[in-house]
């Protein structure tokens, strides 16, 4: 009987049940490469750090402000941060807090629900079906699973947002969820905007390489990361670059975000109020590497669940070839990137990781 419980428990439907469960020590699927529990520590301790570099704070009050002199400031610390790091806090972002608090209520209570309700909102990948409720049941690129279940849709535009599989309990999810999509838009804009003058770009420019207000696609991903009983040993989310443009980040001030900034892993901090902003794939191929994404990855902890909302700006799969601008492309400055679709951006990279998985799998085997 014991033997079992242990086989049963070994690949879970779910993490939260798993870390429900009283297990002291986790599953050897969710152990992580040596390579990498070498830099993985305490992320309490590491959000606390004063010393070394930090993710950047941008107050974005004056991105579109009538002001000349406060609006190119805005954009030239935006610039600085996009071309330097690739991610960064914003502060003054315009979108009401009560709007980020409903956001982040809504998906709480979700979270809160039973697995058991939770599951009547299942997504399955092997359908196609890959909205809904899940958790990342087949290893990652390293061969490990990942500490995590989540919540996927599509949030904007409404016209290609399927509603029948958003959660209806809480009541509110819908109503909070759809506005924050509304105002989260009009921020992509002026953000899209300002990245584009700061190339020397119209500034609807980039905002139209990726489709516009009617093909870019903003989809919603609530990471939801459970109490982990060995956070030295798991990821929540392993280290990868973002494919979509922009990505845009709540959390519930529980610090967990890392990325790599000149070869060492930076713990965010929990900054009140803001939104994290991601550079993604689709931006730094439209830029010609000028601005960068970034390698960033998901701590977990022993002490406190911590819960994200992600929301991916990205182009229409096929509709739209990738590559830099012509603009930016000169003789002394060549394309970085070879022309494709978002689809084929997005499998070649699956691809390239699957391979150096392999390899680092292989690795391991031969050494230990």
């Amino acid at each position: 009987m014991a033997m079992a419980t242990r086989a049963v428990l070994a690949v879970p439907a779910r993490v939260e049940s798993l870390a429900s469960s009283g297990l002291q020590s986790i599953p050897k699927e969710y152990v992580r490469l040596e390579a990498e529990r070498e830099s993985i520590g305490d992320v309490f301790n590491e959000a606390k750090r004063e010393d070394g570099p930090q993710v950047p704070v941008i107050d974005v009050k004056g991105i579109v402000s009538d002001d000349k002199f406060e609006r190119e400031k805005c954009r030239e610390e935006l610039k600085k941060a996009a071309m330097e790091w690739g991610v960064m806090h914003l502060v003054n972002h315009g979108i009401p807090d009560e709007i980020l608090s409903r956001v982040k209520e809504a998906g709480k209570g979700f979270f809160d629900l039973p697995v058991e309700e939770k599951e009547k909102y299942a997504n399955d990948h092997e359908s196609g079906k890959i909205a809904g409720y899940g958790s990342k049941l087949n290893k990652s690129d390293t061969g490990r699973l990942e500490w995590e279940d989540y919540f996927f849709h599509p949030i904007f535009p409404e016209d290609k947002c399927d509603m029948s599989i958003w959660p209806k309990t809480p009541s509110d999810y819908t109503e909070a969820v759809s506005e924050y999509a509304r105002q989260l838009r009009a921020l992509a804009t002026k953000v899209f905007s300002a990245l584009s003058w700061c190339l020397g770009l119209e500034e609807g420019r980039l905002e139209g390489a990726v489709g516009g207000m009617e093909e870019l696609i903003m989809q919603m991903k609530i990471n939801y990361y459970p109490k982990c009983p060995q956070p030295e040993l798991a990821l929540g989310v392993e280290a990868h670059t973002d494919v979509s443009a922009l990505t845009f980040i709540l959390h519930n001030m529980v610090p967990g975000l890392q990325v790599l900034y000149e070869g060492k892993w930076v713990t965010a901090k929990c900054v009140p109020d803001s939104i994290i902003l991601h550079i993604g794939d689709t931006i730094e191929i439209l830029s010609n590497g000028k601005y960068k994404s970034i390698l960033h990855r998901g701590l977990v902890n022993k002490e406190k669940v911590r819960i994200s909302w992600a929301v991916f700006c990205e182009p229409p799969k096929e509709k739209i070839v990738l590559e830099p601008l012509p603009e930016l492309v000169s003789e002394a400055e060549p394309a970085c990137f070879p022309p494709r679709t978002f689809a084929q951006h997005f499998e070649s990279k699956i691809f390239k990781k699957k391979q150096e998985a392999l390899s680092k799998e292989l690795g391991e085997i031969t050494f230990n």
